[in-house]
């Protein structure tokens, strides 16, 4: 995983330009660049690119079609933002990039995966079928524009 700020001043710009695109504003989900940019500040946090074409951490002349921003500690990781752009979805990008997150993850020795996700998510197919398992409920975490409450899941997945 990238990891550097000061480095990655312009894959900043392609993640909130995902980020943007893809997190439906009325669930209030997408963090902002300085958020992003803190993020990646704290020891741990990294991200991974995957280009239109599917290739990962791609040069700037590649179109960006997702991103994954990720925290560990220990033997485990979480995956704080993983977005793909609506227009290439359905393409296995999605799952291209999660599995990348998987590999990553396992060669520096990350036994668990976590994530929270609000129940209503549409890539929570994609997490499920990638075998995680909802550990834990967060009820009426996420609010929604309308000021509708909808529950979190925390899920989990063994990788080790």
């Amino acid at each position: 995983m990238s990891q550097n700020p000061s480095d990655c001043s312009d894959d900043i710009d392609r993640i909130m330009e995902v980020m943007i695109g893809a997190f439906a504003p009325e669930y209030g989900e997408a963090w902002n660049r300085r958020q992003v940019s803190d993020s990646l500040l704290l020891a741990g946090t990294g991200y991974c690119l995957i280009g239109a074409d599917g290739s990962f951490d791609p040069d700037l002349a590649e179109p960006v079609a997702g991103f994954a921003l990720t925290r560990s500690i220990f033997d485990e990781e979480e995956l704080l933002l993983f977005a793909v752009l609506p227009k290439y979805r359905g393409k296995g990008l999605g799952a291209a990039l999660l599995t990348e997150v998987i590999v990553r993850a396992r060669l520096r020795g990350i036994r668990r995966l976590f994530l929270e996700m609000r129940r209503n998510n549409p890539a929570g197919k994609l997490y499920t079928g990638f075998g995680f398992r909802t550990v834990g409920v967060r009820p009426g975490y996420y609010r929604t524009a309308s000021g509708e409450r909808l529950d979190a899941l925390s899920q989990e997945l063994h990788i080790a």
